[in-house]
């Protein structure tokens, strides 16, 4: 945030971002996302200009390792020529067009029918419609009103709660925000929304009772879960969000049995269950999408990120028979479906998404990511787990997580105004690793897909060299 005092033409005064340089006029006229803007006004921003693979370099020719493939999303690193390609042939022939009205354009038919084609099950059996939408938020945002237009199609306005869990992410709009288990997100936005309700987060390491075992912790989840439900009255509970892998909020892996046991409460109840794909699918987590990977079967499935390799905008809501037939009847009756982007299925996007599915088919980036996950589960835990800062190492697929903590031996948390996370990935930055802090002082890797065993082992050097500088910084504090 500059200085009131500052020129308004785009310059800064004082400070490392002085004059009219790219760093000052960013300063000057970007309200930045997940940034402090009274800190961007003094430190001002890191500037990336290119990219290769699994790494992107500023604009003092710094390499880094993009150890969080962007944010979760470029699953095929950068300069992808093939995706360069699809955008630039579909911004010849069809720079744009909606798919309002009965209109239409052959690269979302395509992806729809592809999306269907991949779709993890229904309880009824396949996902039967597709709808576009630009961002992850955006998908959850549409499947929340779906959820709404469903059930007062089907005479139950009443049903309309809507269940998330604490840490989870679920986006930033005003009702995915709510969704969204973290207080940041909440805090001075006025959410959340009315109706949302939230449960524990599956995090046997830091939330199991004393001897708890990962099994007996499930089982009361799923107790917590089903005691909700009950008291707010299963008749006004419509739908349960849920990521296979809870990312933003700490790369917390379920449990065995965990999802079992959660569906099991959700039938009962008549509850609809959504999957947020959004950071798990398309190869994360080793399979195409995390609900293969823990036997969910859900109602919905909201995709993004890695459907594009996150080289266009793009996401999609998947929607069972069920809901989807009831959804076509309601429009019949009312008149038209009263929602919708105006870049839902945009061609240029809905053409790189279509291309990047090829990739993973072609390329085999599926057996390519079983093939080296191994390299980061067991590198994390073989060169971290025994660190004097670490708690817990956690993770599948090309998904991690290295939680510190204060005291080793119980796992006491660290003061969260110490930014001891938050210090490490600075670390890191300055290592030229990119990483990402996550609550509770963890440390999320998110590595492009493309990455090799060669270059996971370089990931994790950079890593290590950032927590020993972590540890000294603490140990010169305590002295």
């Amino acid at each position: 945030m500059a200085d009131p005092e500052s020129p308004t033409d785009g310059t800064v005064a004082d400070g490392p971002t002085r004059g009219n340089s790219p760093a000052a006029k960013d300063v000057a006229h970007i309200l930045h996302p997940y940034t402090n803007a009274v800190a961007h006004g003094t430190r001002g921003p890191t500037i990336m200009r290119g990219g290769g693979g699994i790494r992107v370099t500023d604009d003092a020719g710094k390499d880094y390792i993009e150890g969080m493939s962007g944010l979760w999303c470029a699953a095929l690193g950068f300069g992808e020529e093939r995706l360069i390609e699809a955008a630039t042939r579909q911004m010849r022939e069809l720079p744009f067009y909606h798919l309002f009205s009965h209109k239409s354009h052959d690269p979302a038919i395509d992806l729809a029918e592809r999306l269907i084609a991949m779709a993890p099950s229904a309880p009824g059996g396949p996902m039967d419609k597709v709808f576009f939408a630009n961002s992850g938020s955006e998908a959850n945002d549409t499947a929340i009103k779906l959820i709404w237009y469903y059930n007062n199609a089907r005479g139950r306005p009443e049903k309309r709660k809507i269940i998330s869990r604490l840490k989870g992410y679920h986006g930033v709009t005003v009702a995915t925000a709510s969704l969204t288990g973290l207080p940041y997100n909440h805090r001075d936005f006025n959410l959340p929304i009315a109706d949302i309700l939230h449960t524990g987060s599956p995090h046997h390491y830091a939330e199991a009772e004393a001897g708890e075992s990962a099994e007996d912790f499930a089982t009361r989840r799923a107790e917590e879960l089903d005691a909700l439900i009950e008291s707010e009255g299963p008749e006004t509970v419509a739908a349960m969000f849920v990521e296979p892998v809870m990312g933003a909020g700490g790369v917390l892996v379920p449990p065995p049995t965990y999802f079992e046991k959660i569906q099991k409460v959700l039938r009962k109840h008549d509850v609809l269950l959504v999957a947020d794909e959004v950071i798990c699918g398309f190869g994360r987590t080793g399979a195409m999408f995390g609900c293969e990977t823990f036997d969910i079967r859900p109602d919905m499935v909201s995709v993004a990120k890695a459907l594009s390799a996150a080289y266009m905008p793009i996401s999609a809501v998947m929607i069972s028979g069920e809901i989807a037939d009831m959804v076509a009847r309601n429009t019949g009756k009312i008149g038209t479906f009263g929602h919708g982007y105006t870049y839902s299925g945009h061609p240029v996007a809905a053409a790189v998404a279509l291309e990047t599915l090829k990739i993973y088919e072609e390329r085999d980036i599926l057996g390519h990511v079983r093939a080296v996950a191994p390299a980061l589960q067991e590198g994390l835990r073989r060169r971290f787990l025994d660190h004097p800062l670490v708690g817990e190492v956690r993770g599948v697929g090309l998904l991690g997580a290295v939680q510190m903590v204060a005291d080793k031996a119980n796992g006491t948390p660290f003061d969260p105004a110490r930014g001891v996370g938050v210090h490490c990935a600075e670390r890191a930055h300055e290592h030229g690793l990119i990483i990402r802090p996550v609550p509770g002082d963890g440390i999320a890797f998110c590595p492009p897909l493309i990455i090799t065993e060669a270059e996971i082992g370089e990931m994790l050097d950079r890593f290590a060299r950032a927590l020993d500088d972590t540890a000294r910084w603490l140990e010169r504090a305590a002295a």
